[in-house]
């Protein structure tokens, strides 16, 4: 359940009346006629009750307020969903809205969450992916690689096109697979105040092309025939020797760094860029190409327990000016990554779509490069050559371009990520003890920030509403009054061991309990953002409980969380999303656990290594507990 954007949304109430006009979904009377019949049967978004939601959002206050703080926000909740009052009338907007689309949340969220979010996509909302080290002899291994990588994405994205690809399910129920038809052939387009989606499945002739990008420079592959078949193997390697030899042959500017500036200035720099018709047709052909391939050049030599730490930070913003980073444009969708020393994975623009649909992609391509190599028999003629695309550089783009860099290169040096493999154990332990997996993971997190600052802070964690219609995600609030007790008692020499045990289980099941709950559609925080949006629809302001301190509080995540339950023993990361903050991405696999942590230097009171340390040791005490204490009934 992977769904990273857990930051605040108090600051986006201006934006968030806008209607998402800029926003391009795929055409339904284009899409494939299976498609449609499988989407129509799912159950659309509910809206919650508005005095379930008004309790249970109490109830998620009290381990992060003071007692006497909490009671003020009391009053502001009973005044908010008494009856008659203004959260009646929004609730009944809301519940008319919910019964006139397919899905009430889905526009307003890509608007809000995304689109309307003005700080760069790098490091702040777009996670990286690091995939198991390649072992590359030379240039050549390395575009070897990568041509077999861009035929396994092309197979998966057969599956999509022929809709061979298995209807996912969860519980038993079948999931909305709308976010596989978002994947390929799209991209996110700067705004000066907001961004739109441009999706190009189903305007028009389907796009045949790759953007390839290497030593900074954009090339047009094709990667499909006049027949309409993908090309082998051996044809893609042709195309990508070809861009090797070009790119060798001057150096340029690096454009694609534009991608990585704040919003606003990469909207302005966009304008002026494509007023130019060469650079129009160059930024098009990115944007509408299938997916991007970023044939990247060395990256600095570490020790080996680092090597996983610094190829995240590959994935997610470049290294720096000097090294990846211009090799990029963040705004595609899909960006595959292939390092000349083998490091490799993918960095993905979350607008478009959750961590689930990208895990999918990323295990079928890691199992289809795992595949031994097979003769290819290549008729027809040949494809084209791959097609540079020029850019013409004012003084004002080239003034942008400095800009970038300087941006760029301060956000690398003020992200800290510790990835860690924790060997001791994975889900056999929990699951050996009837305990969820992914309970137990975030009881770990809650103990090791109660150990390291003595509190506990509003802790998101992505849950999917894929059961729904276009459902994307909600919030489970990982810290509750069941993992209060649990973090305080733990290191309490006065309680015996049985107690905490018992305190340890509740905990668990709270937090399960919450999931389901969150799955269901029957979280708080979708709910309540939702109300705040009618009442701006409604023009009516903003209601007293939405700009409430503990409002605030709420939804500043200290921890932003998710699990990423990929097959192909990958490492998911992605940055905090507030200051004073930690990222933190794991895979729980049978017998051990994937850990990327990430915090901004910046902020001295947070260290990605330092509560990287804080977890493992939290796990380790809490299997000793479960192994240690008698108790009939585990």
């Amino acid at each position: 359940m992977w769904g990273i954007c857990s930051r605040t949304l108090v600051g986006m109430a201006k934006s968030a009346a806008r209607p998402p006009h800029l926003v391009r979904p795929v055409a339904a009377h284009r899409l494939p006629g299976r498609y449609l019949s499988h989407q129509g049967s799912l159950p659309s978004l509910p809206v919650p009750p508005l005095q379930q939601t008004c309790q249970r959002y109490l109830e998620a206050l009290e381990p992060i307020m003071e007692p006497e703080e909490l009671e003020r926000s009391r009053g502001l909740v009973e005044g908010f969903g008494r009856r008659g009052g203004v959260g009646e009338r929004l609730q009944r907007g809301l519940e008319e809205r919910a019964r006139s689309t397919d899905n009430w949340l889905s526009d307003w969220w890509v608007q809000v969450a995304y689109l309307d979010y003005r700080l760069p996509v790098v490091v702040h909302s777009s996670p990286g992916l690091v995939l198991p080290r390649m072992d590359f002899s030379d240039v050549e291994g390395q575009m070897r690689f990568a041509a077999k990588l861009i035929t396994g994405v092309l197979d998966f994205k057969t599956m999509i096109d022929n809709e061979s690809l298995p209807v996912e399910q969860q519980g038993g129920a079948p999931l909305c697979m709308h976010q596989y038809y978002q994947l390929f052939s799209s991209c996110r387009l700067p705004g000066l105040h907001q961004d739109s989606l441009l999706h190009h499945r189903g305007r028009g002739p389907a796009p045949t092309h790759i953007t390839v990008v290497m030593n900074s420079q954009f090339f047009q592959v094709e990667v499909y025939g006049p027949d309409g078949a993908p090309l082998t193997e051996d044809q893609i390697l042709v195309q990508l020797r070809g861009v090797r030899g070009a790119s060798e042959e001057e150096e340029v500017e690096p454009v694609g760094i534009l991608t990585s500036q704040h919003r606003d200035r990469w909207g302005g720099a966009y304008l002026e860029l494509t007023r130019d018709e060469t650079n129009r047709e160059s930024v098009s052909a990115i944007q509408s190409s299938i997916f991007t391939v970023c044939l990247d050049g060395p990256t600095p030599a570490v020790a080996a327990e680092r090597y996983r730490s610094a190829a995240a930070v590959q994935m997610l913003h470049g290294g720096g000016s000097r090294l990846n980073s211009g090799n990029r444009w963040f705004d595609k969708t899909l960006q595959f990554i292939v390092g000349v020393d083998g490091t490799c994975g993918a960095n993905y623009e979350h607008a478009p779509a959750e961590g689930p649909p990208i895990v999918a992609l990323i295990d079928h391509v890691v199992e289809y490069t795992r595949k031994p190599d097979t003769v290819q028999s290549v008729t027809g003629t040949a494809p084209p050559a791959p097609r540079r695309l020029h850019f013409n550089l004012t003084p004002e783009i080239r003034r942008s371009i400095a800009e970038a860099k300087e941006h760029l290169d301060a956000l690398a040096r003020d992200l800290d990520v510790e990835v860690v493999v924790f060997p001791h154990f994975g889900k056999n332990v929990p699951k050996r003890f009837r305990m969820s997996p992914d309970a137990f993971v975030q009881m770990s997190l809650q103990l090791a920030y109660y150990r390291m600052y003595g509190r506990c802070c509003s802790t998101y964690e992505s849950a999917s509403l894929r059961r729904f219609r276009l459902g994307r995600t909600d919030t489970v609030r990982s810290s509750s009054r069941a993992s209060l007790s649990f973090v305080r008692a733990f290191d309490d020499p006065r309680k015996q061991d049985t107690e905490k045990l018992d305190l340890m289980d509740k905990a668990v099941k709270a937090h399960r309990s919450y999931t389901d709950m969150a799955v269901s559609g029957q979280a708080i925080d979708r709910h309540l953002l939702g109300l705040k949006l009618q009442a701006l629809e409604e023009k009516l302001g903003v209601p007293e409980l939405f700009t409430d301190p503990a409002f605030s509080r709420a939804l500043h995540y200290q921890l932003s969380t998710s699990q990423v339950p990929s097959k192909a023993d990958c490492v998911m990361c992605f940055g905090p999303v507030v200051p004073d903050g930690y990222g933190v991405c794991y895979n729980p696999m049978e017998t051990h656990i994937n850990l990327a942590l990430s915090a901004f230097n910046a902020c001295p009171d947070t260290q990605a290594g330092r509560l990287a340390r804080a977890v493992e040791t939290a796990l380790l005490d809490m299997r000793t507990l479960l192994e240690t204490t008698a108790r009939a009934k585990l």
